[in-house]
């Protein structure tokens, strides 16, 4: 179907928001199952209706501008919004959805739930595609902006145009190598747990948190030698030094695998209240709640 206004193809949309979602002419070619000399024919009508280049060459790949940029999170918005309106209510075809999901998430929900969250997309709607972003050391408004579908993990947002669904409570352990001293020359005091060289896991690189807090009600303080943006490269640099690291308990199978021991903290420490977050524009699409429903699925599970 083609809507048009004042000349304008309306069904171009469409076309603007894959080619800034893939990033390429080919990319987008495939998507919309067009040859690459059509969608770079769409590309050049793009640009003439916007008067802008919407992608440029920067070495070997194509990069949005400004611009386009700008218009990113509006045009996926206006998107998603005509997909709702001609997907009747409480319907929807899984096995003819394409559509590709951003997921914001920290490392761990990838190694922990990723491939069970691919392997039931494949099943029940093989268009589906998945893109797991690292969380960002910028508070950047993400979902607000449409840079991506879906928040999972400690969520903290506080802003009134996000939705957040608190899923379960979690709890902070340690995490050292096995035959650490902290466990094996005596009981894990405070005040040895504080004197044990620590590693911090901070996307900001802060060395400070609920664990310091503690420890200053205590009169303590701890060394942090280290600090690392991702919770899986803390894991292996606690494998393989004297470093004491920080996980939650659902993340023991990953501990588990590499071998590492898990122990309770003395201290008394805030829950880890782990959940989902998105836009209010996501409420009444069905491809979302289904992508909301399978996160929540899995991470629910029982652990054993």
């Amino acid at each position: 179907m083609r809507v048009t206004q004042s000349g304008l193809d309306l069904n171009l949309l469409i076309a603007l928001d894959l080619l800034l979602e893939e990033g390429s002419v080919s990319g987008a070619a495939r998507r919309m199952h067009l040859s690459e000399p059509a969608m770079s024919r769409t590309l050049g009508r793009i640009r003439k209706a916007l008067g802008d280049p919407v992608l440029v060459r920067a070495g070997r790949v194509m990069v949005p501008t400004p611009h386009a940029l700008a218009l990113r999170a509006e045009v996926r918005a206006v998107v998603e919004r005509a997909q709702a309106l001609f997907t009747p209510t409480g319907q929807l075809d899984l096995s003819t959805l394409s559509r590709t999901f951003t997921v914001l998430a920290h490392d761990a929900f990838g190694a922990l739930y990723g491939s069970a969250l691919l392997a039931r997309a494949a099943a029940e709607a093989p268009g589906v595609r998945l893109r797991i972003l690292a969380d960002s050391h910028l508070d950047a408004p993400t979902l607000r902006e449409g840079g991506a579908d879906l928040e999972v993990g400690v969520i903290d947002s506080t802003a009134p145009e996000v939705r957040v669904e608190r899923l379960f409570e979690d709890r902070m352990l340690g995490v050292a190598r096995p035959g650490h001293p902290l466990l094996t020359e005596g009981p894990v005091t405070p005040e040895r747990f504080a004197a044990a060289p620590q590693l911090s896991v901070s996307r900001r690189g802060r060395m400070h948190g609920p664990i310091d807090t503690a420890l200053a009600g205590l009169g303590l303080t701890r060394t942090v030698s280290a600090s690392t943006p991702t919770f899986l490269a803390a894991l292996f640099m606690s494998l393989d030094s004297d470093l004491v690291g920080l996980a939650n308990l659902r993340a023991r199978p990953l501990t588990d695998a590499l071998g590492l021991t898990l122990f309770e903290i003395p201290l008394e420490l805030p829950p880890l209240p782990f959940g989902l977050a998105w836009h209010p524009r996501h409420d009444a699409d069905p491809a979302h709640a289904w992508l909301r429903e399978r996160v929540r699925e899995l991470m629910t599970a029982p652990t054993g």
